[in-house]
């Protein structure tokens, strides 16, 4: 016994969790040397640290329990190289797809912050890049709840619900912001970023030139907002090329505060 260490002092000295070693014993990727018949106390044999440490090493790497089990029932140069080679091309992947979500958190830092940094109720122009769209025509009330109407547009179009937050919007078809009606939406649509995976883009706002005015509140309450817009495109004698483009940036998904809900409108025009 003397040249044996209990299970406690192994997980001392290799930094290792009791229960992780009992979990190694239970799969058979490290068995203890000896285990008392009386106490079932588990000790090991220094043999068996080379062994550990090939273990925490291929977990700092990520390499899957089942993989290092498979390196040591085939306990040879190649095996190990292959393992490599499959941890490389998944770390790769990852790497991929934590840009993406770097971008994703990019926009989204950005698109908050301009809309917390522009002024309420102040008409500015934008020039804006294409954007696709996945579009839901329908038409419905200004006042009408937007979430099963929602539900309708990823259910129809196959989309992830994660894709949605801030980048869900509304139109007003050009002929009823010519007419002062804006009582009714004429569709519901989400943005896509680069990265959403959606093989059904149905629509497109192209680039170009974009009336728009921040406001603080909901849909319900864009028709105030809409009529000033519409205001300055004709007092401008600017043409609308295009319905309307409504997004909540800020709304009930991200604070229960009502009065920080901000929403913006913008009108396609050319001069």
């Amino acid at each position: 016994m003397k040249d044996l260490f209990s299970i406690g002092e192994v997980a001392k000295l290799f930094h290792i969790n009791i229960r992780t070693l009992r979990y190694y014993d239970d799969i058979g990727l490290l068995k203890p040397e000896f285990v008392d018949p009386k106490t079932n106390y588990r000790y090991y044999s220094t043999n068996q640290f080379e062994r550990l440490n090939t273990i925490k090493y291929l977990r700092a790497l990520d390499v899957s329990l089942e993989q290092i089990l498979t390196f040591f029932e085939h306990r040879e140069v190649d095996t190990m190289l292959s393992i490599f080679l499959d941890q490389k091309q998944k770390v790769e992947k990852k790497k991929q797809e934590l840009e993406l979500i770097e971008k994703k958190i990019s926009y989204r830092i950005n698109q908050l912050q301009n809309a917390l940094n522009t002024p309420n109720n102040e008409i500015t122009i934008k020039k804006l890049p294409k954007r696709n769209l996945v579009v839901l025509k329908k038409e419905f009330s200004t006042t009408e709840n937007l979430e099963h109407l929602i539900r309708d547009l990823e259910r129809n179009y196959d989309l992830d619900s994660v894709i949605f937050l801030g980048k869900v919007g509304v139109s007003i078809a050009s002929e009823n912001l010519y007419q002062g009606n804006f009582k009714f939406y004429s569709s519901i649509f989400v943005v896509l970023e680069s990265g959403d995976e959606c093989e059904k883009t149905n629509a497109v706002l192209e680039e170009g030139n974009y009336a728009s005015i921040c406001y603080r509140g909901t849909h319900a309450e864009s028709a105030p907002y809409y009529q000033k817009l519409m205001n300055f495109i004709q007092s401008n004698h600017y043409q609308i090329t295009g319905d309307s483009v409504e997004i909540t940036i800020i709304d009930s998904g991200m604070t229960n505060d009502s009065s920080k809900f901000i929403t913006e409108l913008q009108i396609p025009f050319n001069a």
